[in-house]
């Protein structure tokens, strides 16, 4: 059993604390206990994350790979709850993240909170504000994370010298931007059960890419409060969704294990459709 209703958000700093969201009723049934969110942490001996990501997606040259783990390898640690980029801010770096998860996201001025991505292991962090003056949201590391700065000028760079990796690394901003229409169609018009569904759903498949998940089950990293800011639901709502889909029997949740029992099932229930994050289609460049 798995996930906890707010314990992650009362740990969080004051910029991102929010008092105005109800914890679930004592008498609401509560799927799991205590959960903070842990890191996800790519095994030793494993290809670091960002390389292992694209070379899925297109063979890499020796020289290329050299560039990825170049690009991966000074490091520097945020500790849980820490803001990585905050918003208003100025950066002329994007980070890619290595260990750990983190939230991009919005506060209103009411304090209620908006979840627009989460972050993880092979991820960069700082898109768009890269190309904006001033950081557009903030990003929190829900875990300890390890974080790789790459500026931008040398990603550029790369469509001079390594233009198909340059190409490979700009899908997975095309890939990010993909995931910012499904969250729109999810608040949109999908229901409660259909969001969930698709979130956990576009969840396992993201850390399949990176080997932090198997066929059907992976390490959820997220409490109900972090899933419902995400989704634009209550915490009580979420719970009574995830318990519908167990007893639906299309996901168990047991030990902070997800399992989807039927991929198949709830990918027709979601309208799931995964070639949006791990399809990628190179154009000829030696033709241009």
């Amino acid at each position: 059993m798995l996930i906890s209703v707010g314990d992650i958000d009362r740990a969080l700093t004051s910029a991102i604390y929010r008092s105005n969201v109800p914890d679930a009723r004592d008498d609401q049934p509560k799927i799991g206990s205590d959960m903070p969110p842990r890191p996800l942490t790519t095994k030793p001996g494993v290809a670091r994350p960002l390389t292992r990501k694209l070379s899925r997606l297109v063979t890499l040259a020796p020289d290329e790979i050299a560039i990825l783990d170049d690009m991966q390898s000074a490091t520097r640690v945020i500790r849980r709850n820490r803001e990585i980029m905050t918003e208003g801010r100025k950066y002329d770096a994007l980070l890619i993240l290595i260990d750990g998860v983190s939230i991009r996201y919005r506060i209103l001025h009411d304090g209620r909170r908006q979840i627009l991505n989460i972050a993880l292991p092979g991820d960069f962090i700082g898109f768009p504000s890269a190309f904006s003056e001033r950081a557009l949201y903030s990003i929190t590391a829900l875990s300890d994370c390890v974080v790789a700065p790459v500026p931008f000028v040398r990603l550029l760079s790369l469509f001079n010298s390594q233009p198909k990796l340059a190409a490979a690394i700009f899908w997975s901003f095309a890939c990010e931007a993909a995931m910012y229409a499904e969250h729109l169609i999810d608040v949109g018009r999908r229901s409660a059960l259909e969001r969930v569904a698709h979130f956990l759903l576009e969840l396992l498949t993201r850390l399949q890419v990176i080997g932090l998940a198997d066929d059907r089950s992976f390490r959820m990293p997220l409490t109900q409060e972090l899933i419902g800011d995400a989704l634009g639901l209550s915490v009580p709502h979420v719970n009574r969704t995830l318990r519908q889909l167990r007893d639906d029997e299309l996901v168990s949740i047991e030990e902070h294990i997800v399992t989807i029992k039927d991929v198949e099932a709830l990918s027709a229930l979601a309208d799931f459709e995964r070639s949006y994050l791990d399809q990628f289609r190179l154009p000829d460049i030696e033709k241009y």
